[in-house]
């Protein structure tokens, strides 16, 4: 039997943040930008302030429960089982399309540096995530060490972007468009770019996976998020003055490759380059890990074929690694950006939002802090749901649609697996 490590207060934070910046700032600073304009940077503001309050609602039920499993096991110890149940299946799409825009990031990054045809992003996606997959199955050990590394390197670059672009103080280069946007427009960005923010929550899942979890886990959230904050702020304001946000929203794919190139020539295109790799390598490693153990934890509750809670000598669900693994590859393949950051931001406020209720309910520390988060996600949904419906009305029935059949027939499917 292999030796079991646990992570320390560094990796655990680290697997947060991880979880955090390797989509957020790389996959949808070009989108928020196109929202919401010179306000782009109030958005994440905002979005960070919820998830700040999010963060503290995982941490206290964590802590009350003792176990891994977030939201599916704060719902069975309420007897919701069957929500429990329906809203881990949806959560578990939305880590899997998580995994892809990360996937499909990493590949857009990489492949501008080359100048190759469309093929190469998607096949170095399925590369990146054949790879992290690969990686998830030697245990924690090695996955813990590895987003230690990787996320220390994208926090230097990225800050060093922004100090650069900061230093050139450009405030005109903010607005996107010649029509300025109102600051209610962050508002509509802070609910389409939730995303940013999903991997904080990552560590509920891997409570049994951490050194004194009492302990280190409301520090490493609250840490984590706040930093992430920090971060997405200054490059958000940073990179706009670099290069202006209207060059960043045509090259949303590849906006931080533009504000490098334009910093320190090809130079800074490769230092970004290499951060982008880093950044999105990090957080499929944090995002496959921990909903791995999501899957895990509904599986042995009955809510999942019995073979997602198997282990191999490593003591990893490596069925269920496998399954995440070939899921977000497919979907890193079909999808597109924009569409992959709305459906996953909406299913993450959702689920943000029923936790800060259950905290309320239980009347944890700080118990009216979390009522205020709930308002403020059903709040982000309303308008997430109204610029999505606006935008993409076909992907925003379709996932309406799959989400009632999950509500609905997934009672049904289990028995057929």
């Amino acid at each position: 039997m292999a030796t079991v490590t646990k992570m320390s207060l560094n990796a655990t934070w680290s697997m947060a943040v991880g979880g955090m910046v390797g989509g957020g700032i790389f996959s949808v600073l070009g989108v928020v930008i196109h929202t919401a304009g010179r306000w782009a940077w109030l958005s994440f503001l905002i979005a960070g302030v919820i998830a700040l309050i999010s963060a503290h609602s995982y941490s206290q039920l964590s802590i009350k429960h003792r176990e891994s499993g977030g939201a599916f096991v704060y719902l069975r110890k309420r007897e919701r089982h069957a929500f429990a149940g329906s809203l881990s299946w949806v959560l578990i799409l939305g880590y899997m399309l998580t995994i892809s825009v990360y996937a499909f990031t990493f590949g857009e990054y990489v492949a501008h540096v080359f100048h190759a045809g469309p093929w190469l992003p998607r096949v170095l996606s399925l590369a990146v995530i054949a790879g992290f997959t690969a990686l998830n199955l030697r245990g924690v050990g090695d996955i813990a060490r590895t987003e230690i590394v990787t996320v220390y390197g994208k926090l230097i670059v990225l800050l060093g972007l922004a100090a650069f672009g900061l230093w050139q103080w450009k405030p005109a280069a903010l607005s996107a468009s010649a029509e300025p946007k109102h600051w209610y427009a962050s508002l509509v960005g802070a609910a389409t770019v939730f995303m940013a923010y999903e991997g904080f929550q990552l560590l509920s899942y891997a409570y049994r996976d951490m050194e004194r979890p009492e302990v280190t886990l409301p520090r490493a959230n609250i840490l984590a998020v706040l930093a992430v904050i920090a971060v997405y702020i200054l490059v958000s304001l940073g990179a706009a003055m670099l290069v202006g946000a209207q060059a960043l929203v045509e090259h949303r794919e590849v906006a931080l490759a533009i504000a490098g190139q334009q910093a320190l020539g090809m130079s800074g295109l490769v230092l970004v380059t290499v951060a982008a790799a880093f950044s999105t390598g990090s957080a499929i490693n944090a995002t496959l890990f921990s909903t791995s153990r999501l899957m895990q934890s509904v599986s042995e509750g009955d809510e999942l074929p019995p073979v997602f809670a198997k282990l191999n000598a490593a003591e990893v669900p490596h069925y269920a690694i496998g399954f995440i693994g070939a899921a977000a590859a497919l979907l890193a393949i079909l999808g597109n950006l924009g569409t992959l950051v709305d459906a996953a931001s909406l299913i993450f406020l959702f689920t943000f939002g029923v936790v800060n209720l259950i905290a309320f309910q239980e009347m944890v520390r700080g118990a009216v802090l979390c009522l205020l988060g709930a308002v403020a996600c059903a709040i982000a949904i309303v308008v997430a749901c109204i610029e999505q419906f606006r935008q993409a009305p076909f992907v925003m029935g379709a996932m309406t649609l799959f989400v009632v059949l999950v509500f609905v027939g997934r009672r049904w499917l289990l028995g057929k697996l």
